[in-house]
Order: C-alpha cells, then sequence, then structure tokens
C-alpha cells in the first residue's frame, strides 16, 4: 500500500507497506526493521512477537542503565534505567495480527514514562507516520 506521494529527505516515512516489505524514503526492506526519525534503518534479527525481550525493547530505545553514585553498587542498590533520547513512545507492528507482549516485558519502558503501543504492522507504520509528523520522539519497530 502505497502511503505518501512526497517525503522528506531528512526524516524516516514509512511510504509503502506489503505482505513481505517495507518501504522507508522509496527504499524497500525485506526484513524486520526498526528506527526513528532521524538516523539509521536498523535489522531486527527476530521473526515473531515473542522474540522481543526487555533488553531488546531498551537497546531499540536507547534506554540504558545509569548509576548516580559510583558507590552504590556496595549497597545492593540496583542500577536505574535512563531514556537520553527522550524517546516518548515505542510502537511495535507485530506482523499481520496484532499480538500483545508480556507486560513485565515492557513494564522498565513504561517506568520511564516510555509509552508502548503494540499493533499490527500497517497500523504501526500509518501511526509512525502521524506521530513523527508531529514532530514526537518515536521510535518505530516493524515485523513482517
Amino acid at each position: 500500500m502505497q502511503l505518501q506521494k512526497d517525503t522528506n529527505p531528512a526524516l524516516n516515512t514509512v511510504t509503502a507497506y506489503g505482505d513481505d516489505y517495507i518501504e522507508i524514503n522509496k527504499t524497500g526492506y525485506h526484513q524486520s526493521i526498526y528506527f526513528m526519525p532521524e538516523g539509521p534503518i536498523n535489522g531486527l534479527d527476530i521473526q515473531k512477537p515473542t522474540d522481543f525481550t526487555t533488553e531488546l525493547l531498551q537497546n531499540i530505545t536507547g534506554v540504558r542503565p545509569t548509576e548516580k553514585d559510583p558507590m552504590a553498587f556496595l549497597d545492593g542498590a540496583n542500577a536505574a534505567l535512563e531514556n537520553p533520547e527522550d524517546i516518548e513512545v515505542l510502537l511495535i507492528g507485530t506482523g499481520r495480527q496484532q499480538q500483545l507482549l508480556h507486560p513485565a516485558i515492557t513494564s522498565p519502558l513504561l517506568g520511564l514514562r516510555i509509552g508502548v503501543e503494540v499493533m499490527d504492522t500497517p497500523a504501526a507504520a500509518r501511526t509512525y507516520n502521524i506521530l513523527m509528523s508531529e514532530g514526537r520522539r518515536v521510535v518505530v519497530a516493524l515485523l513482517l
């Protein structure tokens, strides 16, 4: 399905999608991918929604552990997480049909006030384009 006639080459825009491809700025990808409005298009080495892990979602969004006190480990304190990219929303397209993720996988992101929305891939692509055009800090992961 063709989504947009014109693209802004400075922003990653989903321009089309089908059963076996996703097109970003008129370049086709035949594998699962994730990306932000700016920056590279990254391959996802997973095949199904159940392959998502907390660590993978943190990697996709750029969330990382941080310790404010370098000696906190002596007290057994767990490292806190930070959101250096100031991501607002993570959209996850799970393929042809929506398949929800276990809440334990997404809870660390929700604790950082990053919204996590799971939907089928066509809906995630359309929603990404809307949020991106509004200037929102969004990341999208699209499974084929």
